[in-house]
């Protein structure tokens, strides 16, 4: 019997093997039109990237050299045509293709099915049901919360200020950025910023990113099998379950709440309206709701695309202020005048700080909080010259090699707001900056990550002088988001009263 076994282990693996290869050949073939770096038979190009900070600009030259795409390999089966130019862009975001079924259904198992990964007339009815969320209206009440929340972290850097000691960003300001989700997507008060020690669900949200991007650049991994008996599958497993555990505490005690409270309006006269609420009581035309399942994908979905993305905007836009002073003082003067001394940040001052708002963007530009999107076709899609990929083929588009695409961008590597002055923004592409997707996949929650972008760096300046500290430059990496290897460390001092600074010239 256990001849026979291993006998149809072997038939079925080989059976497998050759419908891998067979596969790698058709793929090899369609993607002969676009000429990339040479790839190695078995590890096709993941010997390239070192995980040492280089990996994006490596992209970058590489796009110099294969314009508009170029085919990446992960291993002998797998093959990306990876986009770098916004007239390529162009054609993929502005279809409905869904995710990939490659490297997205890494991540299904930790925030399930929701907005992110989901496709077809599932992902239709959940962003029609979600849009709600996302008025200015529902936005308008978070932006005190939003400042709140930024004063409790810019409290506890007085110490910074007081020492002149070099402190990394990124852990204080995702502490920040969680709180400020949690306040205003569900009302919930976590107290995670003064809490001692280390925040578990941060950790987790870490580990999770760093296993997803081991899982996808280590081929025997795309085995699910092989993946859960691994030890990285158990350590997989254990994040999953801290970050779910979070999620399900949130809404159970929303649930609680919500028991004697059924109608919206009924809500809304005791306190604002948040995502969860609108969560909870969405309907559609035929008055079905969203399922438990559903709702538990999607508060895992915002609660992390909500906290992470926007604390790598933040973090990596106070290192652009630090390294770029002039700047930070033009920024300062403006919120300065539009402030006038108050320690919070009013839903109508978000519109009066436009030089602010252009350096928010610059910094969108090169640093990317999600510095790349993949989708699976599932038609043939010919591009503007003509070039034409088949159904089934996987198709990332690099933000960052956009964004610094030196064919589009005039010295791409420069820090340059004006590139966002209203004359220059007419004269490129609208898919040349997309920092938040561009299409009818865009970001959902753009308007709320740009309105707390513009609350924080409002009230940070205020405060603060950021200074650069040349021995820390960031090795950046591409994880789930944008992140450092090495962290992101400025310094800061206390800001020089204006007329202090007046009486010294």
């Amino acid at each position: 019997m256990l001849p026979l076994f291993a006998l149809v282990c072997v038939v079925a693996l080989l059976f497998k093997l050759t419908v891998l290869v067979v596969k790698s050949r058709k793929t090899f073939r369609l993607m002969e039109t676009f000429t990339g770096p040479p790839a190695h038979w078995l590890f096709g190009h993941v010997l390239e990237f070192k995980q040492d900070g280089s990996d994006l600009d490596k992209m970058v030259a590489f796009g110099s050299k294969y314009p508009y795409a170029f085919p990446l390999w992960f291993g002998p089966f797998v093959c990306f045509l990876n986009i770098h130019h916004p007239d390529y862009a162009k054609t993929i975001l502005a279809s409905t293709e869904p995710k990939d079924d490659f490297a997205y259904r890494f991540i299904k198992e930790w925030i399930g099915d929701g907005l992110l990964v989901s496709h077809g007339q599932k992902w239709f009815r959940h962003r029609r049901l979600l849009t709600p969320g996302f008025h200015y209206d529902v936005l308008k009440p978070y932006v005190k919360l939003m400042s709140d929340s930024a004063n409790t972290m810019l409290n506890k850097w007085e110490k910074y200020s007081e020492t002149g000691e070099t402190f990394e960003l990124f852990e204080h300001v995702s502490l920040m950025t969680l709180d400020s989700i949690l306040k205003c997507a569900f009302s919930y008060n976590s107290n995670c910023q003064t809490a001692g020690g280390t925040n578990a669900y941060i950790q987790s949200v870490y580990e999770l990113s760093n296993l997803i991007n081991l899982r996808f650049r280590t081929f025997p991994y795309h085995n699910d099998l092989i993946f859960h008996l691994s030890p990285h599958g158990f350590r997989f497993r254990k994040a999953c379950r801290v970050a779910q555990n979070h999620t399900a505490e949130v809404i159970r005690k929303r649930k609680d709440e919500l028991k004697e409270e059924k109608e919206l309006d009924r809500i809304e006269a005791k306190r604002y309206l948040d995502f969860l609420d609108i969560l909870l009581c969405a309907r559609d035309e035929n008055n079905q709701g969203l399922s438990d399942e559903a709702i538990r994908a999607e508060v895992d979905t915002f609660m992390f695309e909500g906290h992470d993305t926007t604390a790598s905007g933040i973090s990596f836009l106070l290192y652009c202020m630090a390294c770029h002073p002039e700047h930070q003082q033009m920024c300062r003067e403006e919120i300065s005048q539009v402030l006038d001394g108050k320690n919070t940040v009013g839903w109508e001052d978000l519109s009066k700080i436009p030089y602010t708002t252009m350096c928010i963007k610059e910094s969108l530009r090169l640093y990317p909080p999600v510095p790349g999107m993949a989708r699976n076709t599932t038609k043939p899609i010919t591009f503007f010259d003509g070039r034409t990929i088949p159904a089934g083929s996987l198709v990332g588009t690099s933000v960052y090699g956009i964004h610094r695409n030196a064919t589009v961008w005039e010295n791409p590597n420069v820090f340059d707001p004006l590139r966002f002055l209203p004359e220059n923004v007419s004269s490129r592409s609208p898919h040349a900056f997309v920092p938040f997707s561009a299409g009818p996949r865009n970001c959902i929650g753009q308007t709320f990550a740009m309105n707390e972008m513009k609350a924080v760096i409002a009230l940070v300046l205020q405060r603060y002088e950021l200074i650069e500290d040349s021995k820390w430059k960031p090795k950046i990496i591409p994880r789930l988001v944008l992140r450092s290897l090495n962290g992101i460390h400025i310094k800061v001092k206390p800001v020089q009263p204006i007329f202090d600074r007046a009486a010294k010239k």
